[in-house]
């Protein structure tokens, strides 16, 4: 067994609510898997993979809702990239009605199964953000009491996954629970600056931003406005449609507050870790 799962499975038992998953413990549709499995529809997949195929395009295709029934044949014989699909899916409401539990059951599948020994690394990408988003169930929790939150459960996964993955969600998942603080898990704005720093060197855009921001302002970390202003001008720079619009509106305000001194040597910065990266 992987050495997360003797930790992690050990530490936060308690926090599954293992009475609304099937009786062999896997996180999937169990009454939807048994009926798919006794109406047998998909006997014209010789394997799941094949299942997970024909899904994927159908989905690419722009039929998501008709690519469901395959995606759970395929989840249901172990493909992960079918378990983190369906997951995807359930969260967004996504050719399915929205649900969140069902989400959460699909990505901690992936992670319940997951063997660091026996890995399938052309998967690693999968894992990973099977792990984060399990992360982020277990940090909010789930309406009804289907899953309570648990920050320090969150805490182990979105570590994980940012030191067994180096996986730049999980690294930024983790500093902003250091940064907002939650039961079981004190601020360390410290802490958080570390794992900005690692995300923020891979491209990670919203590392770029919130390690700048902490930079600049020097909230609980040594001020370094310069090397800030550098930061927030990648952010910018990489920043995407409107849900990152904080991004460009942090950058103005701190280039408005910056002086001249500050500009010249983000400038410096910025041509710096441009020559390096390219």
């Amino acid at each position: 067994m992987a050495a997360y799962r003797r930790v992690f499975l050990a530490a936060a038992a308690g926090a599954f609510i293992t009475a609304a998953l099937s009786p062999a413990g896997l996180a999937f549709d169990g009454p939807e898997t048994s009926a798919l499995a006794a109406a047998k529809p998909l006997q014209m997949f010789k394997d799941p993979h094949q299942a997970l195929q024909s899904a994927l395009e159908s989905y690419r295709s722009g039929n998501p809702a008709s690519s469901v029934e395959a995606l759970k044949y395929a989840a249901a014989g172990g493909e992960a990239l079918a378990q983190w699909k369906l997951g995807r899916m359930y969260a967004d409401g996504d050719g399915v009605p929205r649900d969140d539990y069902k989400a959460y059951q699909y990505f901690q599948g992936i992670v319940d199964n997951y063997d660091e020994d026996t890995a399938n690394w052309r998967e690693k990408s999968v894992v990973a953000s099977a792990f984060v988003a399990v992360g982020l169930f277990n940090l909010k929790g789930i309406s009804g009491n289907r899953l309570q939150a648990d920050a320090e459960a969150a805490q182990r996964l979105f570590m994980y996954a940012a030191t067994h993955f180096s996986d730049s969600n999980a690294q930024y998942q983790l500093a902003r629970l250091y940064l907002d603080g939650a039961a079981g898990v004190p601020r360390n704005h410290m802490q958080a600056a570390r794992w900005l720093n690692l995300a923020a060197e891979k491209n990670h855009v919203e590392s770029q931003a919130l390690l700048g921001q902490l930079l600049f302002s020097g909230d609980g970390v040594p001020a370094q406005r310069a090397r800030g202003l550098m930061w927030m001008t990648l952010a910018r720079e990489g920043a995407g449609g409107k849900t990152q619009d904080w991004i460009r509106a942090q950058y103005e305000q701190a280039i408005h507050a910056a002086n001249d001194a500050d500009r010249q040597a983000a400038l410096v910065y910025l041509e710096d870790h441009l020559k390096r990266r390219y």
